[in-house]
């Protein structure tokens, strides 16, 4: 199960291409300035299980997902779940937007567990001072585009660049 705010279909602004986004209720986070402070509440929203939000995911199948909240992290086992669901189901690509950093996840088993089942992480928190709205895909310029298989593979962050099609 997963507290979901809201699923949008086929959005083009939380990674490349038609996406599925799963947005989820909680963030402690609660950065200064972020576009969706509703999601901060982690009682917010709806319940959903996996099947149910599967039903969903696959009825599109042109659109890749992405996981964005609230911050997925701190639903680490349910969207877990749902990336590996994805992953068997599905050749979707996943994103995930956290205000956590790759670095900090990694040390993390209950968030580590998480990145196995991911093609792009969007980390870090949104810094109002850092905005800048020519960035692809992310609001503030400490937040990074990774590419998580790669940089599982290689120990270290691996930036994802937009112009590569994942």
């Amino acid at each position: 199960m997963i507290q979901v705010l809201d699923i949008i279909e086929d959005t083009m602004v939380d990674g490349p291409g038609f996406r599925t986004s799963i947005y989820c209720a909680g963030c402690h986070h609660e950065c200064p300035g972020c576009h969706n402070p509703q999601s901060w509440n982690p009682g917010g929203g709806h319940p959903m299980t996996t099947d149910e939000v599967m039903k969903i995911i696959v009825a599109d199948p042109y659109a890749n997902v992405t996981f964005s909240g609230g911050d997925p992290l701190y639903q680490a086992e349910g969207f877990t779940e749902l990336a590996r669901a994805i992953r068997s189901q599905t050749q979707k690509t996943i994103w995930c937007y956290t205000g956590f950093t790759f670095e900090a996840i990694v040390k993390i088993p209950r968030y580590r567990q998480l990145l196995d089942e991911i093609d792009v992480l969007v980390d870090g928190p949104f810094v109002k001072s850092l905005r800048d709205e020519d960035l692809l895909f992310r609001g503030s310029s400490n937040q990074r585009l990774i590419d998580v298989p790669a940089s599982l593979a290689k120990g270290e962050v691996v930036e994802f660049h937009p112009d590569v099609e994942v």
